[in-house]
């Protein structure tokens, strides 16, 4: 077993405004999936993108759009988001606070 903060796993800067902290990955000993945790700031988003990959998302502060093809839909403390493989994305920060959630994909 494995605990520790998640600000004490090294950030990445993704884009401007954007920071990544895989908190457990392969590692930690995880052979299947990797845990990540995202900040972004008032107005950033992440890119508009797709993969093959299914992801899951929590977030846990802030407040925000997720962006599909279908259009935005608002995100907040508590929302759960899946996202399919091949299915196009981003998350916007529409607040003038710190959008945050944790991310898990597949390895």
């Amino acid at each position: 077993m494995k605990i520790r903060k998640y600000q004490d796993a090294k950030p990445s800067q993704e884009m401007p405004g954007v920071v990544k902290r895989e908190v457990v990955n392969s590692a930690d000993g995880a052979p299947h999936f990797c845990m990540r945790v995202f900040d972004l700031d008032p107005g950033a988003s992440t890119p508009y993108h797709t993969h093959a990959w299914e992801h899951e998302v929590y977030i846990l502060e802030g407040n925000g759009v997720a962006v599909s093809e279908n259009g935005e839909t608002p995100v907040s403390r508590d929302s759960v988001v899946f996202i399919p493989g091949e299915d196009i994305h981003c998350f916007k920060n529409t607040s003038n606070k710190n959008l945050r959630f944790i991310c898990v994909i597949p390895y």
